[in-house]
């Protein structure tokens, strides 16, 4: 609990919404009291009737007024439970669609940070699993917290109002159902289930891994390995389950001899004060029915108290996801038209104090049109360098300049000015049409199918049976490896950004489909400023500049054909390319 709190004092993704959403909060509670209210009068009216008719009183309208008031308590008790889920829920949905759009735009902000400090079963156990969590937090735990707390004070005061000692053993009896018994439950059931929140977790991570491997595991002929893997913790993770469930029932049934202590307090209670005259004995039983409804508010108290760690985890891993703070300078806009150089200036770069220097006085200058390609083992730097052209990462000195505008200082434009096209395109489980749109979802079906026939894909997918509306399958599974690389170009085409960014987009393919791509790549970007990163000279013919990186620094630049006249080094590796 004192972790709990702590957290929740330097929270800054549950706490906002408490106060953005206040008024359906408010409502959401009010209808919760008044649900409660209505199943204890229900009960309370129907005691009296079950008492006074018992007296035989000689005209029904003795109890007229009872009777209507149980149908009337009868009708109010659904009608406000509806309002409250009804609100209740429209409030947490609230929530969690900001939640999930916050935790998009954070993840969208500073993608190159998340990607190097977290794994994407992370990110996943986040969307699927922590999220999930934070909307159980206000509807099991916040909500019917609260609620209990206020029935219980009602009920407390107006009990004490009779007798002030009876007020006490009942304020007593109270305590031990709605606060002691849920403190010992979250303590001890809390490490269990934070346990079990960890094992979940790392499926997750490991869920991710073995699916983006699955291939891998069949090839090698360990598929019951794949299938056998998860196996020993979700044993764990079962067996923890199980305890909990266990516990739950130990702990309601505890709750319910605590409230059936509650009943007979109250059995004696009215005997002692009810039953002075017969007009005060018609309300013993009302009194006594009256609470047995009211334990659908406190019961569920404890098992919210229960899942608080799994919360405190999740606002935990929430809260940690914060990249590392960037100043950016004041944004500026940039027509894409009025584009005319790229200048990288001077740029050295270093993860940090402890890593070696990537990049160390890189200096390139692009004119409009341009192409240049940058080659180097692995390690050397290469993409680093493109995610220092788009901003992604700041250099420790040196900038990178659009015009005579620093890249940082055109965020807000980076979809207009550039495009990325890599190893491997993501293309999303819907159509062609809507795959390649989202290079410019304002653009008409027919600059869509343009663009589709400039990549030459006109004849394959007019082919098909469902034409431009034949879907993709996930990750693009329905094509192989150069028609994705083909409909992401397409998608290059439609967003028309004057800059284009390759980062080895043929790797993987054979070396006629590479050659025929690259030539397609460069033929329809003639008027665009490319930097192409590759891992080998396949089409270096097809680029102005080449620069070689050898940790950090360039080994040789030039035109390719200079290079191969005069560079014995780059003429042996372009022989050794071609065979």
């Amino acid at each position: 609990m004192k972790h709990f709190k702590n957290l929740m004092a330097h929270d800054t993704w549950v706490k906002p919404y408490l106060k953005r959403y206040k008024k359906l909060l408010f409502l959401s509670l009010f209808f919760g009291v008044l649900t409660a209210i209505c199943a204890a009068a229900l009960m309370f009216t129907s005691g009296y009737i079950i008492d006074r008719s018992a007296t035989h009183p000689y005209n029904i309208l003795m109890i007229y007024a009872a009777v209507v008031l149980t149908r009337a308590f009868g009708i109010g008790r659904p009608v406000f439970k509806y309002l409250e889920r009804l609100r209740s829920h429209n409030w947490v949905l609230k929530v969690t669609s900001d939640l999930r759009r916050r935790l998009y735009h954070v993840l969208e902000k500073d993608a190159a940070f998340f990607e190097e400090h977290h794994r994407t079963g992370d990110i996943l156990g986040i969307l699927a699993d922590d999220l999930g969590h934070l909307q159980n937090l206000y509807l099991r735990t916040v909500f019917p917290t609260i609620v209990g707390y206020l029935i219980g004070l009602l009920v407390i005061i107006l009990l004490g109002s009779f007798d002030w000692r009876f007020g006490l053993l009942m304020l007593l009896l109270f305590f031990v159902e709605i606060f002691l018994i849920p403190l010992i439950s979250v303590n001890v059931e809390g490490a269990r289930r934070y346990h079990q929140k960890a094992i979940n977790n790392a499926l997750y991570v490991d869920l991710t891994d073995n699916v983006m491997g699955a291939s891998d595991w069949v090839i090698s002929g360990r598929h019951q390995d794949f299938i056998q893997r998860p196996k020993p913790a979700l044993k764990q993770l079962r067996q923890s389950q199980l305890k909990s469930k266990h516990f739950g029932w130990t702990r309601d049934f505890i709750l319910q001899i605590v409230f059936l202590g509650m009943a007979i307090a109250l059995i004696i209670f009215t005997n002692l004060h009810l039953t002075g005259s017969q007009a005060q004995a018609n309300f013993v039983s009302a009194f006594v029915l009256a609470i047995f409804p009211l334990s659908d508010a406190f019961i569920p108290i404890s098992t919210g108290f229960d899942e608080l760690p799994l919360y405190a985890d999740s606002i935990q891993r929430l809260n940690d996801l914060t990249p590392k703070p960037r100043t950016l300078p004041a944004q500026q806009m940039l027509e894409p038209k009025d584009f005319q150089q790229l200048t990288l200036k001077q740029l050295q770069f270093e993860y940090d104090a402890d890593s070696p220097v990537l990049i160390k006085d890189f200096n390139q200058t692009l004119k409009r049109g341009e192409k240049m390609a940058v080659l180097g083992p692995s390690g050397t730097g290469k993409t680093t360098l493109l995610q220092l052209i788009l901003g992604d990462l700041t250099p420790q000195s040196g900038e990178i300049l659009v015009n005579d505008t620093n890249v940082l200082a055109l965020q807000n434009e980076r979809a207009q000015l550039f495009s990325v096209l890599n190893q491997s395109p993501f293309l999303f489980n819907t159509s062609i049409m809507n795959n390649v749109r989202m290079g410019n979802e304002q653009a008409s079906d027919a600059e869509v199918k343009a663009v589709l026939e400039k990549v030459q894909l006109k004849d394959l997918i007019e082919s098909l049976p469902d034409k431009y509306d034949t879907v993709v399958e996930e990750a693009g599974n329905r094509f192989s490896g150069g028609e994705r690389e083909r409909i992401a170009l397409a998608r290059i085409l439609l967003q028309d950004a004057p800059i284009v960014l390759l980062d080895e987009p043929t790797v993987g393919l054979d070396p006629i489909t590479e050659q025929e791509l690259l030539e397609t790549f460069f033929k329809l970007l003639h008027d665009k400023t490319i930097v192409w990163i590759t891992h080998h000279l396949q089409g270096i013919e097809l680029v102005d500049q080449v620069v070689f990186l050898t940790e950090g620094d360039i080994e040789m630049q030039g035109k390719p054909n200079d290079l191969y006249q005069h560079n014995a080094h780059f003429k042996q590796l372009f022989e050794m390319d071609r065979g």
